[in-house]
């Protein structure tokens, strides 16, 4: 455990919303580096001390250079969306040794050949070319010890320093205790999991139902609706999460139910704004066009619909969301399908 002392300073990489939030956190702890990509990121964080439309802590420190971020931070946290989390990682790499630890905060997949790729739709997806983040840190560099953050972490509400909570995964116990000794305050808890893997498939799934609890609001089909939809949606989750090498308990757990609660009933959420946009007559183009950061939630649709058919798993929700994003029925016509397709059993995940 003398490693926990040993931290001076920390590193997040990314300067959105939520890497943001997550340097303010660790702020109240210990001196903090935070990287961005441009250079005019870092000069207006040195000039107003904001960023992504938050006060910016003084102990944040903001950096251009990833070799100083190595250099004077043993623990980073990567923020950076999953789209250009590899290269970012490789970009890392060269400056990394074996005794850094890694926690990721990034709720998506990686997948070959990359979702948004031409031809995506003839993509076929399994476990063998789709990896967690962690895979992926553990693919691209000499880091042994690796961790996941996830929980119900609207980078807004943390911003505004409102109580909240979440987890740090791993299979070391250090990992986990130096997560929490950074992360921890009065006003927002960490608790551990060792089922790193589970946790991980539990904060990227949700974004999938929360794009459909979006598309709930937005068509007003009310609350009895949206809890169908959360308990139906979790399902799904448990099932396809298990066939992909997930404990089914993490999916009980703040990274899963208590996420999934937060983003499906929030105009917070990115991936709910989607889905809500949707039904107000926007297409897909028209809304990633304007969105200010990614939403998750639409590559995963596209990989989880294609997992499940690898693995012979029925995912309705997901399948009729897919069709919804991309064209092939309209918002109430999934409805229409969702409401009529025969569940059988009221719990079928156990």
């Amino acid at each position: 455990m003398k490693n926990i002392y040993d931290i001076k300073t920390v590193g997040i990489i990314g300067a959105g919303s939520f890497g943001t939030a997550v340097a303010n956190l660790v702020a109240k702890n210990h001196k903090v580096l935070l990287y961005a990509r441009r250079e005019e990121v870092k000069d207006e964080i040195l000039r107003s001390r904001k960023n992504a439309k938050q006060e910016v802590h003084p102990n944040v420190r903001p950096s251009t250079d990833m070799e100083e971020l190595a250099a004077e931070c043993p623990l980073i946290f990567p923020t950076v969306p999953s789209s250009s989390f590899r290269d970012m990682i490789r970009d890392l790499s060269p400056f990394l040794k074996p005794h850094h630890i890694l926690i990721h905060a990034t709720k998506g997949l990686d997948a070959d050949p990359h979702p948004e790729s031409p031809g995506w739709k003839e993509a076929k997806y399994s476990r063998e070319n789709v990896k967690t983040m962690s895979e992926v840190m553990l693919e691209e560099s000499v880091v042994l010890r690796v961790g996941a953050m996830a929980g119900p972490n609207l980078a807004m509400e943390l911003a505004a320093g409102k109580p909240a909570a979440t987890v740090i995964a791993s299979e070391y116990d250090e990992v986990i205790h130096i997560g929490r000794s950074v992360l921890r305050s009065e006003r927002f808890q960490v608790y551990g999991n060792h089922d790193i893997i589970g946790v991980e498939f539990s904060g990227v799934l949700k974004n999938t139902i929360a794009i459909a609890s979006g598309a709930v609001t937005g068509l007003d089909l009310g609350e009895n609706a949206r809890a169908l939809l959360i308990t139906k949606g979790l399902s799904e989750m448990i099932r396809l999460g298990s066939v992909l090498g997930s404990d089914t308990r993490a999916f009980f757990g703040l990274a899963g139910m208590g996420d999934l609660v937060a983003t499906c009933n929030s105009r917070l959420s990115r991936n709910f704004t989607v889905g809500y946009r949707m039904t107000r007559g926007e297409s897909l183009d028209e809304i990633l066009d304007t969105a200010s950061e990614v939403a998750e939630g639409i590559n995963t649709v596209k990989i989880a619909k294609k997992l499940g058919e690898h693995y012979g798993v029925r995912l309705p929700i997901i399948e009729t969301l897919f069709d919804v994003l991309f064209g092939e029925i309209d918002p109430r016509e999934g409805l229409v399908r969702l409401m009529q397709f025969p569940y059988g059993r009221d719990v079928d995940f156990l």
